[in-house]
């Protein structure tokens, strides 16, 4: 049955090297498992490799070293306050039990570290059982000469987050950016950063400090290194192999050819989720009823694989999630090279003197609130207005744009010419000019400006309450009063961006149990097979309650998946009988 067809034989075989398929097999390997990774773009670091590199996990030691202690319970209501109706206990209560437990793992452990800011607000840190901090972690950053020459297969950050190609790291490298020119000591970090980086690419073709999600990827792989496991890159999963007793393996195209992966234990999806699958966004997206209303920064190679190799052995996707993605404002860019660039806006929002409007030229939410919630008024304001093309432009005047800088457009001293020329940056002399630039009725946006205007001078934002939430005062400017989210736009030339809906990572995923077993349609576990990171249905209920709460689950649950495959978990004794798949006989 196997002749002609090269055969690998292992314990578990992961699909996919972001964090979570990575945590699964170097957890798994740590306890004595062969185990095999497999990629099928030619870099490592997935959707991983572009992210902000933060970790929401409750209860951790990072937070008790910090002087922050748990409520106990807190987390847990925070949780199905935010998941609603979606709330699954089982699988919540196994993330916060867990999820210290690996992040203890991963620090004692391994090389993979992580720092905790002593204050990063939940999302919705005013609601039941939200907290000011202490949840909250971005991975250090690692030096990526420890890879040796597999930094060079290191995915590269997303362009529109970087600085001639440097990735900044989040909180005060990125305020130092900002300040190089209002402060002497932020001048110099800056000078000095930068000359490290252009030293760094003439001897190795890349910047070396990696930061953020560059860092975790990195730190992941140098982890998995020191395990001696390997990876495969450029070899995607074509088919899984089925047993009567289950999932047995898969089959690998590699080097041009299929080699059969036999895994002993299981094989574990860790595919990145389905941002790029256009008919699954036409399915679950309701901006995007032909698929392709929506631009995601996501990595053009999660086209939904792992979703589509289960759903192949009786796999489910739950598509009744509310919300099917981990939603972001986006601005669609053109790079020096004349390809399309993606940008989210994850902080400029809450700036000082930055408004958004919708299509016909109103204010529509709480500017400073976080990526999810603000596409979702979008989304209804859009919709509200009549409009069929889902947007809203993002404003500032001259000031703002060149103090803090607005989506790709960066501060002074940078220039802005070439963002002017290919239209991604709308310029007007005056609101009326802007209105006209843009499309939106003048008289509306010079009456939403003033009503503006008039209130922020003194701090106060009495329509939609910019600034009044700790989430918001974190993403404004500490140095700014007497509200750090709110500036009149006085100062013309006034600017727009146009927004439009996109993604970090979807939600709507395989069902799977606590132990990250992926269940059928009779709500059984698959036998020998898992799913974990985006390819697993969040957690979250459809929700985003803080900074993290994608990678966070990501790395708990490819803990908890690890050991899942190293001491597995009794299935019920009615097990599905699966009809084996055959395989071809090859010369």
């Amino acid at each position: 049955m196997n002749a002609g067809v090269p055969t690998e034989e292992v314990d578990v075989l992961v699909v996919g090297t972001g964090a979570s398929g990575m945590a699964a097999a170097i957890t798994a390997a740590h306890q004595g498992l062969k185990v095999l990774v497999v990629e099928k773009q030619p870099q490592f670091g997935g959707t991983t490799a572009r992210s902000g590199g933060w970790l929401w996990v409750p209860g951790t030691h990072l937070a008790t070293q910090q002087g922050i202690t748990e409520e106990p319970g807190a987390a847990r209501r925070y949780l199905q306050h935010e998941a609603g109706t979606h709330f699954d206990g089982p699988r919540v209560d196994a993330f916060l039990r867990e999820g210290p437990k690996g992040i203890d793992f991963f620090t004692s452990k391994t090389c993979v570290q992580f720092d905790m800011p002593a204050v990063f607000p939940d999302y919705h840190a005013e609601a039941p059982g939200g907290a000011p901090g202490g949840r909250s972690m971005v991975t250090r950053p690692f030096d990526g000469r420890e890879l040796g020459d597999r930094v060079k297969l290191l995915a590269p950050p997303l362009p529109e987050l970087t600085v001639f190609g440097m990735m900044l790291g989040s909180g005060p490298e990125i305020r130092h950016f900002m300040r190089a020119f209002r402060s002497l000591a932020s001048f110099v970090f800056v000078v000095k950063r930068l000359t490290k980086h252009a030293l760094d690419v003439l001897r190795h073709g890349r910047g070396m400090t990696l930061t953020n999600g560059n860092a975790l990827a990195g730190r992941l792989a140098k982890a998995a290194m020191d395990l001696g496991i390997p990876v495969w890159l450029k070899s995607p999963v074509k088919q899984l192999l089925v047993e009567h007793d289950g999932v047995k393996g898969a089959f690998v195209e590699r080097d041009g050819q299929r080699t059969l992966v036999r895994a002993r234990r299981g094989v574990v999806l860790a595919c990145g989720g389905f941002p790029h699958d256009l008919a699954r966004r036409a399915q679950l997206f309701p901006h995007a009823p032909g698929g392709t209303e929506h631009f995601t920064p996501s990595p053009a190679a999660n086209t939904g694989d792992g979703l589509r190799l289960a759903e192949s052995v009786g796999g489910q996707v739950d598509p009744t999630i509310p919300h099917a993605a981990a939603w972001v404002p986006t601005s669609v860019t053109k790079r020096p090279d004349g390809s399309q660039g993606v940008m989210p806006h994850f902080i400029d929002r809450a700036k000082p003197g930055v408004i958004a409007v919708s299509p016909q030229g109103r204010r529509f939410t709480n500017e400073g609130n976080s990526y999810h919630d603000f596409v979702q008024a979008m989304v209804t304001t859009s919709r509200a207005e009549g409009s069929q093309d889902i947007h809203a432009w993002l404003l500032c005047d001259h000031k703002t744009l060149r103090q803090y800088g607005l989506g790709c457009v960066a501060p002074f001293p940078m220039p802005i010419g070439r963002h002017l020329r290919n239209g991604y940056l709308k310029r007007g002399a005056t609101l009326a000019e802007l209105a006209t630039a843009i499309g939106v009725p003048a008289d509306t946006l010079q009456t939403t400006v003033e009503r503006f205007n008039d209130t922020a001078r003194r701090g106060e934002d009495p329509d939609f309450g910019k600034g009044s939430k700790a989430y918001n005062r974190y993403q404004g400017d500490a140095n700014h009063g007497p509200n750090p989210c709110l500036a009149p736009l006085e100062q013309g030339p006034f600017y727009a961006i146009r927004l439009v809906v996109g993604d970090i990572g979807t939600f709507a995923g395989l069902v799977t149990d606590e132990h990250t077993r992926v269940l059928g349609a009779d709500n059984r576990p698959i036998p020998g097979l898992f799913a974990v990171g985006n390819d697993a249905a969040s957690i979250m209920g459809g929700n985003y309650p803080g900074a993290g709460i994608t990678l966070g689950p990501a790395i708990t649950f490819g803990y908890i998946c690890g050991q899942a495959v190293a001491q597995p978990v009794a299935v019920p004794q009615v097990q599905r009988q699966l009809e084996p798949v055959a395989v071809e006989r090859r010369a």
